[in-house]
């Protein structure tokens, strides 16, 4: 049976009030605090009787805005934007330009502008230091993560007068809307979150089709001259990637592609007895326990599936509910073999770095943690590579893809049914809410974690 579909729950956990920690960091006191809803005037009038203003509502020209803190600077205000995240970069300028055109609008002079960020090197202790969690900085980061640009300078350079785009914004109607058009950004890093419903047709298209070849410039060009399938793709305008090449092959032979010898170098890597490992984990934005830093995740769930030579097979979930990190990395070091493979999809992504950060939480497990690290190998490997490939991955080759070309039901018989509702229905737990059933919602992300092993 399907889950029922769930309200929104961020991806990242934030339980807090970052806006009542950094009031303590910008050392605010008798305030006025804007609320949602609020009339425009509201703002107006609190900056002739404030010195602070936090979450203030304003609008001109109908643009409405919210600044996240307003102080006084003799005769301007100084502007702090809050990042809840570990580098601002320049990526949301519009919005930035926008809460200043506004207040430059309203005459309200801007004199400095801050970003205030969470701090990256931020270890909790015992208790939360709102002091040592925010760093307050004058300038953007490249993505280097280095600061680099001044906030206020490349807010001011990129200034422009809104009341045109406004003006259009205004006359336009859902009638007027046009056609998408399809740009390099739709794709840029990863598929934009609108992407199917402005080419609904798209998600129709065969196994086969040759806009599913991976990392390809021309593919939607040689789409357009009639060049439908993986097979037909020109030599002359394709890249020359392991993984294209295997794309091309597997639809010249029928669907499937293996590099056998390739294969069969992997393979030689894998010893008996083998442990299939999984973790489960919840990112929490502000640091909830000691030693955690701002955006750490917090492992509270694995699987190991562990197959021996003779062909007998073990399985052990580990579940714990809240912090237990401690505990699991002792569950961890007396349930896998000493000897034999680790084989995890996406070790190098996911679990190699779980281990090693419980590694360097705990120095006394140090050594068997990392022993089982250096036994890890990655599953992904022969999908991601192109040394096996099936038309029917798409040009994907994620855990859920795979898994969806194997003739067991897998996933589909789970009232769990993805990663992250497994993390929605843990945090519910952890954060004590009544569930009707917390035996079932414990089995059903023991069986969740298991299936992903």
């Amino acid at each position: 049976m399907q889950a029922e579909k769930r309200k929104f729950q961020p991806f990242v956990r934030l339980d807090e009030e970052v806006s009542e920690l950094a009031c303590v960091k910008l050392g605010v006191t008798n305030h006025f605090l804007g609320k949602q809803g609020d009339d425009a005037s509201l703002a107006m009038n609190a900056l002739q009787e404030y010195d602070w203003l936090v979450k203030a509502r304003f609008e001109y020209e109908q643009l409405r805005i919210k600044a996240p803190f307003l102080h006084r600077n003799q005769d301007g205000w100084d502007l702090y934007f809050l990042f809840v995240g570990l580098f601002p970069h320049a990526d949301d300028m519009q919005f930035y330009c926008d809460t200043v055109w506004v207040l430059e609008g309203l005459n309200i002079r801007i004199k400095d502008i801050y970003m205030i960020h969470l701090n990256k090197n931020y270890r909790r202790g015992k208790e939360l230091d709102p002091h040592e969690l925010f760093i307050v900085s004058t300038s953007f980061y490249n993505d280097k993560n280095n600061p680099t640009v001044d906030i206020k300078e490349a807010i001011y350079d990129n200034l422009h007068d809104l009341q045109y785009l406004l003006q259009q914004m205004e006359s336009c109607t859902f009638e007027t809307v046009g056609e998408p058009i399809r740009k390099p950004q739709c794709m840029t890093r990863q598929k934009c979150l609108y992407y199917d419903d402005c080419f609904p047709h798209e998600k129709q298209l065969p196994d086969n089709s040759i806009l599913t070849l991976i990392a390809s410039r021309f593919k939607r060009q040689m789409y357009e001259e009639g060049r439908l399938y993986l097979r037909d793709a020109d030599p002359e305008r394709i890249e020359g990637s392991s993984q294209q090449f295997a794309q091309i092959q597997a639809d010249r032979n029928g669907g499937q592609y293996v590099d056998y010898n390739a294969l069969a170098n992997w393979l030689g890597y894998i010893h008996y007895p083998i442990t299939c490992i999984d973790f489960e984990w919840e990112r929490f934005a502000i640091p909830p326990y000691e030693g955690m830093h701002p955006y750490d995740v917090l492992p509270f769930e694995y699987s190991l599936h562990i197959m021996h030579e003779d062909g007998r097979i073990e399985h052990e979930v580990y579940l714990n509910i809240h912090d237990n990190r401690k505990d699991m990395a002792e569950h961890l070091i007396h349930s896998i073999p000493k000897e034999g493979t680790v084989l995890a999809y996406n070790a190098e992504g996911a679990e190699k770095i779980r281990i090693q950060e419980l590694a360097d939480m705990y120095p006394e497990y140090a050594e068997d943690l990392l022993h089982i690290n250096a036994r890890m190998e990655d599953l992904q490997l022969p999908f991601s590579t192109g040394v096996i490939y099936d038309t029917r991955m798409k040009g994907q080759w994620s855990l859920k893809t795979i898994m969806a070309m194997m003739d067991d039901p897998g996933y589909h018989d789970l009232d769990i049914q993805q990663g992250m509702d497994a993390v929605f229905e843990w945090r519910n737990l952890d954060k004590n809410v009544d569930t009707e059933d917390v035996e079932k919602s414990i089995a059903d992300l023991k069986a969740y974690c298991g299936m992903d092993t």
